[in-house]
């Protein structure tokens, strides 16, 4: 196994399209929840429990070979809002592009024809996480971390916040973020045995209802 892989795929500048999207985090500073560091760490905490939380048991599957259509299915039940979908779709396309430039596999190009129109992202980064020679633990820190790097990178745009306190957030949430891989990882290795009804369905409620809002907005820095 290649750790190193790791950084890449982990590495803000890889090309998967995450920068064109906030979270939820622009919904959440125009609705007054984020207006500062303590308030980003609240969200990005929240996010973390639910979305991320999800995201990071979906990818430790797919890492571990549970098939995709399955999962892609899953995560579309754990998913209300036709707007998160829909970005999630576009973020797997985008991702998938770029992984398949950077590790070429027969998996990848298989993923790549069954899903045209792209599959869930956190699906499409375990399997490429596979393609880099990376396991189910790496998957799951990937979508993890994602799931607060992106907001907290957002509100820095956002609210011209310094970027500091935003990575500062970041450092504080790593116990949690430690903690909540662990449980995807687990859960990742119980869908192997069981089936995809041992994936958490966490939910965030608001998370949803921004989404909804703010695919509607006639002017908007982020795409969701």
């Amino acid at each position: 196994m290649s750790r190193a892989a790791l950084l890449v795929l982990a590495d803000g500048r890889f090309p998967a399209g995450g920068h064109a999207h906030s979270g939820g985090a622009e919904a959440a500073v125009k609705a007054g929840r984020i207006t500062g560091a303590a308030s980003l760490e609240d969200f990005c905490r929240g996010r973390l429990h639910t979305a991320g939380l999800v995201a990071a048991s979906l990818a430790a599957a797919a890492a571990l070979g549970v098939d995709a259509e399955a999962l892609d299915e899953a995560a579309d039940a754990r998913t209300p809002s036709p707007a998160l979908r829909l970005a999630a779709r576009k973020l797997g396309r985008q991702l998938m592009r770029a992984a398949r430039a950077t590790w070429p596999a027969a998996e990848l190009d298989a993923l790549a024809r069954r899903f045209p129109k792209g599959a869930h992202q956190p699906v499409v980064l375990g399997t490429v996480a596979r393609a880099a020679g990376l396991g189910a633990v790496e998957a799951a820190y990937c979508a993890a971390y994602e799931s607060v790097s992106g907001p907290a990178t957002a509100t820095v745009r956002l609210l011209s916040l310094d970027p500091f306190d935003a990575t500062a957030v970041l450092a504080r949430l790593a116990p949690e973020l430690d903690r909540v891989v662990d449980r995807a990882v687990e859960a990742g290795r119980r869908v192997v045995d069981s089936g995809v009804d041992e994936l958490p369905a966490a939910s965030g409620p608001l998370l949803e209802i921004g989404a909804q809002a703010h695919a509607a907005w006639a002017v908007r820095l982020f795409a969701s």
